[in-house]
C-alpha cells in the first residue's frame, strides 16, 4: 500500500496510510481532522429513501383512524379487527427477511420499486375489499412492503453516505416513519365529511401517492448503491456516484478500491 501524499482535501494533505486505518479499515478520508460536508446529491438520496419509511408510519396512522369504521362497515368482529391491524408486523418480517436476495441479485433501486408496488396492491386491494378475507389479502401485500422497504431505507442511506455522516443521515427513516403516522391521521381529517363507508377506502387509496412518488424517484433521481454496483464489477459507474457523494476535487479511487 503507498504511503505517499496522494490527497488533499481543505487544502490539507492525506496520508494514504493513515486514511486507510481509519473507520476500522473503511477508507473515506473523513477522520476527525477533515471537515467533510455533505453534498446535495447526499441529501437528495438519502430523503428519497426515507420517503419510502412514510409507507410504514402512513398505514399505522390510517389503521388506527380507520380501524373502526372498517369494523363497522364490513360487520368485523373486535378479533378480526385486532387482526387486521396487528398482521402488518407478522408479513413485514417476511418481507424484510427476503429483502437481501432481491437487494443482492437486481440491486438497490429496483429494490425500492418492487417494495412500492407491492404497497400499491395492497392498498389497492384493501380499498376495494368487500369483506374480510380480501380485506387480509390487502394486509399480506402491505406488510411485505412495508417490511421490505424498512430493510433497505437504511441500508441505501448508509450506503450513499460518508462514513462521518452516516449515523445522522440514517436517523432520516425514522423520523419518516413519524411523518407517515402524521399524514395517515391527517387523511382522516381530508375525508372527514364523507360517509363512512367511503370514507376509510378513500384513505387507503390516498396512501398510493407515496409509494407511486418513490417509483418515480428511484428511476430519476435516486443513483445506484456504489457498493452495489463494485459488486457487480460495474468500478467506473460506481466511482461516478461516489464523485456525487463526496466534495468536488475528492479523490473517490481509493474509496472504490476499499470497497472491494
Amino acid at each position: 500500500m503507498s504511503t505517499s501524499l496522494s490527497q488533499n482535501v481543505g487544502g490539507t494533505p492525506i496520508d494514504d496510510a493513515k486514511i486507510y486505518k481509519t473507520h476500522e479499515g473503511e477508507h473515506h478520508g473523513d477522520f476527525s481532522d477533515i471537515s467533510l460536508k455533505v453534498t446535495r446529491s447526499t441529501v437528495i438520496f438519502a430523503m428519497c429513501a426515507a420517503l419510502n419509511s412514510c409507507n410504514l408510519g402512513y398505514d399505522i396512522g390510517v389503521s388506527t383512524n380507520a380501524g373502526g369504521l372498517i369494523q363497522q362497515d364490513l360487520g368485523l368482529t373486535d378479533v378480526q379487527r385486532e387482526l387486521f391491524v396487528g398482521s402488518l408486523n407478522f408479513w413485514s418480517i417476511f418481507g424484510s427477511f427476503f429483502s437481501h436476495w432481491i437487494c443482492d441479485k437486481y440491486g438497490r433501486r429496483k429494490s425500492f420499486q418492487v417494495a412500492a408496488v407491492a404497497f400499491i396492491i395492497g392498498l389497492i386491494i384493501q380499498a376495494c375489499a368487500n369483506g374480510y378475507s380480501l380485506l387480509m389479502v390487502g394486509r399480506i401485500f402491505v406488510g411485505l412492503g412495508v417490511g421490505f422497504g424498512l430493510a433497505i431505507d437504511p441500508l441505501y442511506i448508509a450506503e450513499v453516505s460518508p462514513a462521518a455522516h452516516r449515523g445522522e443521515l440514517v436517523t432520516w427513516s425514522e423520523a419518516a416513519i413519524n411523518v407517515g403516522i402524521v399524514l395517515g391521521f391527517f387523511s382522516g381529517i381530508v375525508f372527514y365529511d364523507l360517509n363512512d363507508e367511503l370514507e376509510w377506502r378513500l384513505m387507503f387509496a390516498m396512501g398510493t401517492v407515496l409509494p407511486v412518488a418513490m417509483i418515480i424517484l428511484s428511476q430519476t433521481v435516486m443513483a445506484e448503491s456504489p457498493r452495489w454496483l463494485v459488486s457487480k464489477g460495474q468500478d467506473e459507474e460506481a466511482k461516478e456516484i461516489l464523485r456525487k457523494i463526496y466534495p468536488e476535487g475528492f479523490d473517490v479511487n481509493p474509496v472504490a478500491t476499499d470497497i472491494k
